[in-house]
């Protein structure tokens, strides 16, 4: 399907792996203008040699910035170029004990998880209504109302998202452009099949045990009973992304594979 998408740019923040990675080809492979980020320079020079050994013709750049410090988001904010698309993905967790978590780890989820975003969007933001064309998308999770109890913070940050993304929706109100979430399930990133291989290793078993034994104990209410992969969440995003998705704004999006349940 041709999105439309040819000669757009867009800003992934988070994306020299998993979902923002994918979300970088998926556009790229679209004609899209990319611009990734990761934390350090090395990481995102890696990620873009990925990106150029895979499309020759591939228009992509790098920005590094820790989103944990103000400055280098300052400076990162100087360096993006116009911008149709915004795509708030980056993203830190903590497993831990509720008792254990300290007001340092709680801070620490926010200002990465959230406040990027909200910095990046009002920035973004005046610029596309006076273009009269943007997407902006905040990429939150099943965790915004599954809340695990050992991802009581993380889960926290996912539905401040949605809140933050419906907020700013309301502000585009007559205009071409839109404020979405997209709310991936389990999926096989990087980290997560390091989690599994961890888990087989250490229980013993085979990775697909290991997988199959999350989905009947742990995520029960997924009905894929799966994980997805990074390009499954990632040609949603880039859908969303798109011209084509002009009537959906203000919308929290599943990819969970039917794990958070309900009729909306």
């Amino acid at each position: 399907m041709n999105l439309q998408l040819k000669g757009k740019t867009a800003f992934i923040s988070g994306s020299t792996s998993g979902i923002g990675f994918a979300t970088a080809k998926t556009l790229i492979k679209e004609g899209v203008n990319v611009v990734i980020n990761g934390r350090t320079l090395e990481g995102v020079n890696d990620a873009i040699q990925k990106l150029k050994n895979e499309f020759v013709e591939a228009s992509v750049k790098g920005i590094p910035a820790d989103f944990s410090r103000q400055e280098e988001i300052e400076s990162l904010i100087k360096k993006l170029p116009d911008l149709d698309i915004l795509i708030n993905n980056v993203g830190i967790y903590k497993s831990g004990s509720f008792f254990e978590t300290s007001d340092e780890d709680w801070y620490d989820q926010f200002e990465i998880n959230v406040m990027s975003g909200v910095r990046l969007s009002r920035y973004c933001l005046p610029k596309m209504l006076d273009n009269n064309w943007g997407r902006i998308l905040f990429i939150s999770s099943e965790c915004a109302t599954l809340v695990p109890e050992d991802l009581i913070p993380y889960s926290m940050t996912k539905t401040a998202m949605l809140s933050i993304s419906k907020g700013l929706a309301n502000l585009t109100k007559g205009t071409n452009v839109t404020v979405n979430s997209v709310l991936p399930g389990s999926t096989l990133s990087e980290g997560a099949e390091i989690f599994l291989k961890d888990a087989a290793l250490k229980e013993k078993k085979t990775i697909q045990e290991v997988e199959e034994e999350f989905f009947s104990d742990i995520r029960t209410s997924s009905l894929i009973q799966r994980f997805a992969n990074v390009d499954e969440v990632a040609n949603t995003i880039a859908y969303f992304a798109s011209p084509l998705s002009s009537a959906t704004n203000g919308a929290a999006i599943k990819v969970d594979g039917g794990s958070m349940g309900g009729l909306l």
